[in-house]
């Protein structure tokens, strides 16, 4: 499957060009931009640009409000629940996390719940964002779509409901855990889709239990969670956690937004972060976590394995290479693209020529 690279900042002005395009205010276009790009950088495909179209079938529909009053609705010292009227779910995702990050400053502890949100691409994003502040964070989803049974079930009544958790280290990469409750998470699947590969085998299975390759088949099947009956009850409590506390949508209140452009699917997140300066000296605790991410890499290897790598080593390689190679766009999207663009009446991407 060819791939074109495109710049970082290419691609980010085309993505802030199609939501102005569909009447979003300048900053809330630039904001969802920026976000979206920094998740093809990062090497998540499946939930960067790819969803640009999906995004705008909604816009038009009217199944996302343009311009939402995203506000408070509970609260205390160290809690919040915000309500996303129906907004792009980057933005409520990104209010979320910074109300978390003043109330820990003083609280040392935040946690706070969305509703009435909207897909908001991968979930690292957000759980990386108070590391800059010497923060942790720990982000919870509930998906957008149902695609996981109960354990021994067939009726799909779970979504693939992420964990993601970013942890500062001082010289070395942060350590960013970022993965849905299911062996893969759904926006893996649309992308191989869309470049016209085949899944491996122990992602999905049809509804004779029968391995399911062909990702233009996934609506025959369902999707695997992790470590069998155990990522089964991590989805089911990741999602009472993100989506029935805070007043969102779980179980068979989940709108499918892959069929569904119209409904309010009254997504749910949630941000916990805690300030390291609550526990101590953050220069310490950075320290010691460098310590243990050598101890870690540098420990003894099977037979045939080149290199341990800690979680968000790979996606943190991504950034820089994609920074200086570009980031590669599949022609397939870059034609959904050109077609989308043409739509809106917008510049089409400029790619830098190069096909891998």
């Amino acid at each position: 499957m060819k791939h074109h690279r495109v710049h970082f900042e290419d691609l980010r002005r085309f993505i802030e060009a199609a939501f102005l395009a569909h009447d979003l205010p300048a900053a809330d276009a630039a904001r969802v931009a920026a976000l979206m790009a920094e998740a093809d950088l990062q090497g998540s495909d499946g939930h960067g640009v790819i969803r640009l179209p999906q995004y705008s079938k909604r816009l038009r529909a009217g199944g996302i409000n343009r311009r939402p009053d995203i506000r408070v609705v509970q609260e205390r010292a160290a809690m919040a629940v915000v309500d996303g009227d129906n907004g792009m779910g980057h933005l409520v995702v990104s209010r979320a996390v910074d109300i978390a990050i003043e109330k820990a400053r003083s609280a040392g502890v935040a946690w706070v719940g969305t509703r009435m949100s909207n897909h908001a691409g991968p979930a690292s994003l957000y759980a990386r964002r108070p590391l800059e502040h010497d923060m942790l964070g720990l982000y919870f989803a509930v998906g957008n779509a149902n695609h996981l049974p109960p354990w021994g079930g067939m009726e799909m009544l779970l979504s693939t409901n992420p964990i993601s958790v970013g942890i500062p280290a001082d010289e070395e990469p942060p350590v960013v855990l970022d993965m849905a409750t299911t062996v893969a998470a759904y926006g893996k699947v649309k992308a191989k889709a869309k470049r016209g590969e085949l899944m491996p085998p122990g992602w999905m299975i049809d509804r004779q239990g029968q391995p399911l390759l062909d990702p233009r088949r996934a609506s025959e099947g369902f999707l695997l969670p992790i470590g069998d009956h155990k990522g089964y009850g991590l989805a089911l409590v990741v999602g009472l956690l993100a989506g029935t506390l805070g007043g969102a949508a779980m179980g068979r209140d989940v709108i499918d937004f892959n069929t569904d452009h119209q409904t309010v699917t009254n997504t749910g997140q949630a941000i916990l972060v805690i300030d390291l300066r609550a526990f101590g000296d953050p220069a310490h605790f950075k320290h010691q976590v460098d310590r243990l991410v050598r101890d870690m890499r540098g420990s003894e290897r099977l037979p045939g394995v080149e290199r341990i790598w800690l979680p968000g080593e790979q996606s943190f390689e991504k950034r820089r290479r994609h920074a200086q190679e570009g980031i590669p766009i599949s022609a397939a999207l870059l034609d959904e693209l050109a077609g989308l663009a043409a739509e809106l009446g917008v510049e089409p991407m400029a790619t830098n020529g190069v096909q891998t």
